[in-house]
């Protein structure tokens, strides 16, 4: 983990197979928020969709959650989410990491009810606030 790069801004992405979450930050104040959910097919984004967030961003760094299984091992969906990182960092000639996405889906999910919305995820699906605590851990690993 680097903040050399000399780009402030970086870019979160919750992988998954339907949806993958956005998050943006800024390295320099250590600051996350939610962005938007893309639609996904079986694990792949509309990549022009996501170009265009790179080009509007312009991020330094991008964060990939990874999902791993509770004891620590890789699962079917952790070596999707690598493959997946892979091709960002191939397409874009970003920097990209990873960062052990445990139970981020719970937790954004309980942040969404602190936030007053009470299992709506069709109006606010759980995927950017999930990319937002991945941020976010990956800022308190720094």
């Amino acid at each position: 983990m680097s903040l050399s790069d000399g780009k402030g801004v970086l870019l979160a992405l919750d992988f998954g197979l339907k949806q993958i979450g956005v998050a943006v930050g800024n390295k320099v104040i250590l600051t996350a928020q939610a962005l938007t959910t893309l639609r996904a097919r079986d694990g792949a984004p509309d990549w022009l969709e996501l170009e265009q967030i790179m080009q509007e961003w312009q991020p330094g760094h991008i964060v990939v959650g990874l999902p791993l299984n509770m004891d620590g091992s890789e699962s079917e969906l952790s070596q999707r989410a690598r493959r997946f990182a892979n091709r960002i960092h191939g397409r874009f000639g970003v920097t990209v990491e990873m960062v052990d996405e445990r139970l981020s889906s719970v937790a954004a999910k309980e942040s969404l009810k602190e936030q007053g919305h009470h299992g709506d995820y069709l109006k606010h699906p759980p995927d950017a606030e999930a990319a937002r605590l991945i941020l976010e851990t990956w800022f308190s690993e720094l």
